[in-house]
């Protein structure tokens, strides 16, 4: 990577995304915050500072996600560090889900992801950039639940999608990986951390008896980004206080 590399973060105005945005930014790494929420982008770049940039994107819309590279490349030069954060759920009864429903979920979710990858891949290579793409998966990847059935789909497919990438761009020496978190305490968790009960079977199904931070997922991101990392490519670290590997709740 160049010696102050561009990293893109997308869904970056809040949560999960801010944080990676500030883990990437502490590398030395020079951080666009894209999101659908203009405002929200804003703010976050003139948080992290250290000519961190706003711009606005709608990853479910495939013009704008080349229009968000295009504006990178010609105000500030190719990405190096592409990190897919972007996500949305529309949680609803599964008999009760209309196809737009579940459209929509994968066209931001898993479509935009794809669609960036491969545009940030083709810059890479074009620049000789050994760089790395990091997506946001989780644990709905390998656990299912019915009210959020595109999502665990979206997720599903975005674990073949990091290792086919992953294969596809080794030969040019960038790396494809992903990280799926479980229960993080984010806007998402809101209604959870207010409810007693639902808390309590989270805490059931998670063998630290907590939820994780936002900053917790960051770091793994930061650290697939990274050199120190320079031998990992096509997994995914799944980042969940032990849950996937419990097969009962108590």
């Amino acid at each position: 990577m160049s010696e102050t590399p561009i990293a893109l973060i997308t869904g970056a105005a809040r949560g999960i995304g801010f944080a990676c945005a500030e883990a990437i930014a502490e590398m030395g790494a020079r951080v666009v915050v894209s999101d659908i929420d203009e405002a929200g982008a804003i703010r976050s770049a003139e948080e992290l500072g250290n000519d961190a940039v706003a711009i606005a994107c709608d990853m479910g819309a495939p013009d704008e996600i080349t229009a968000l590279f295009d504006q990178i490349e010609a105000e500030i030069g190719p990405v190096s560090i592409l990190v897919n954060n972007a996500g949305i759920a529309r949680p609803g009864p599964f008999l009760e889900t209309t196809l737009e429903q579940f459209q929509s979920v994968l066209n931001v979710n898993l479509t935009g992801a794809f669609l960036a990858t491969q545009r940030a891949a083709k810059t890479m290579i074009s620049h000789q950039i050994q760089g790395a793409v990091v997506n946001m998966s989780s644990i709905n990847a390998v656990v299912a639940i019915p009210q959020i059935a595109a999502y665990c789909a979206s997720k599903g497919g975005m674990a073949q999608l990091t290792k086919a990438a992953a294969l596809a761009l080794a030969p040019h020496n960038i790396r494809v990986n992903a990280v799926g978190p479980g229960s993080i305490d984010t806007e998402m968790m809101a209604s959870v951390n207010a409810n007693p009960e639902a808390m309590a079977m989270v805490m059931s199904r998670t063998p630290l008896k907590r939820v994780g931070t936002p900053r917790e997922i960051a770091d793994v991101v930061a650290f697939l980004a990274s050199d120190k990392a320079s031998y990992i490519t096509g997994e995914t670290i799944y980042v969940d206080g032990g849950r996937i590997g419990m097969n009962y709740t108590c």
